[in-house]
């Protein structure tokens, strides 16, 4: 059984188009699942969540996203954060028992990681952060693709303190009604435009001691905070493109079913090459979803994979939005000329599934993270 309501998911897909054309934030869509519980959805039991895993709350993700993927990508940021919540709790880490508790008491959580031209992403900070005095920090810097800019209450965020002994990655969060930030009106894109990724520039926003989650030597690893929010983006971003081609392969299957050859006269659906074209989207969506299930089972059993898992975790992500795209273009063929409108859902799904593109791990990280594991460092 699903977790969301299907009248729930009916009125969020009723509304993803009116969205997208007016660019804006899908307020209604947030009231509605906050009063299905599902920003406490993911939540253990025993913090007075709903008690979804890994696998199933991937499957709430997927099928949101068939409704609206914009939406979709947006509580995403919410629910990978409440996720490392969970990691942290699990490996002992008692600072993430607040982001559980804060979801269940209505806070809303938004991801201020990436920022401009910084490809190391995670692994390395060009915000700085400086030391309070008392244990908490102050972050100066610019974040970019901030999903639930509008509403959010607390955000996660990163920057770099250096020290005596190093550099090391300061891991916390702000509260938006500490102010210590601005942000900037310029989410004007090709597509998911509902998630009103706004930048966000830290001016020093305020994290006290309590809101530090962890800091870390920066790069890869396993420490649990940086491993946390890695595997929990990775999977729930797979599973969230997931729904797009799902839903690209249901448009055109309609369509098709009712379309006619004046050439052939009969449906579009009996013609070999459109049943091809929808099947080849059918099977490579297969693949992409075994392999999302498989990782999902295997966070949630906690399984031992060692640094492994961050190259196979980039790896179902990118190949959840290759098969997503790969499904609309398939799906678009099938469709013919009318799908070329602005008017039609596929002109719509096939913008949002590219912003796959950029979401990391992309392409080139992918690649460079699986030529170490085949060949080995460059020497």
């Amino acid at each position: 059984m699903a977790f969301i309501p299907d009248d729930i998911l009916d009125q969020i897909h009723s509304r993803a188009a009116d969205i997208d054309e007016t660019n804006t934030f899908p307020h209604d869509d947030l009231a509605d699942l906050r009063d299905c519980g599902y920003l406490a959805a993911f939540v253990p039991k025993e913090f007075g969540g709903a008690g979804l895993n890994t696998e199933e709350i991937c499957a709430a993700q997927t099928k949101l996203a068939e409704a609206a993927p914009a939406t979709a990508l947006a509580i995403n940021m919410h629910h990978i954060i409440v996720g490392l919540g969970r990691h942290l709790v699990a490996r002992g880490v008692s600072s993430g028992e607040q982001i559980l508790t804060g979801a269940v008491a209505g806070e809303i959580y938004a991801f201020g990681i990436s920022e401009p031209s910084n490809d190391l992403v995670l692994f390395g900070s060009t915000t700085e952060a400086r030391e309070d005095g008392e244990g908490g920090y102050t972050f100066h810097g610019t974040k970019i693709f901030t999903s639930l800019a509008p509403v959010w209450t607390k955000l996660l965020t990163f920057g770099r303190e250096d020290t005596e002994e190093g550099s090391r990655s300061v891991f916390a969060l702000v509260d938006r009604a500490d102010g210590g930030f601005d942000i900037k009106d310029d989410w004007d894109t090709l597509g998911m435009r509902g998630t009103q990724s706004n930048t966000t520039v830290l001016e020093g926003a305020h994290a006290p001691a309590s809101a530090v989650l962890q800091k870390v030597a920066p790069g890869p690893s396993l420490e649990p905070v940086v491993f946390g929010i890695f595997a929990y983006f990775e999977i729930l971003l797979a599973a969230t493109y997931l729904g797009i081609g799902n839903r690209a392969i249901a448009v055109a299957a309609e369509s098709v079913k009712a379309r006619r050859s004046v050439k052939n006269d009969d449906v579009y659906a009996n013609d070999p090459d459109i049943r091809w074209r929808l099947a080849d989207a059918a099977i490579a969506m297969n693949s992409a979803s075994a392999e999302v299930t498989l990782l999902a089972r295997d966070i949630e059993a906690g399984a031992e994979r060692g640094m492994m898992w961050l190259p196979q975790l980039s790896s179902a992500k990118n190949a959840a939005a290759e098969a997503s795209r790969h499904a609309v273009e398939q799906a678009i063929r099938a469709c013919g000329g009318s799908s070329y409108y602005r008017s039609h859902e596929l002109s719509r799904l096939y913008r949002d599934c590219l912003a796959g593109l950029f979401q990391p791990s992309d392409q080139e990280s992918l690649h460079a993270a699986w030529a170490n594991v085949v060949l080995g460092p460059i020497g």
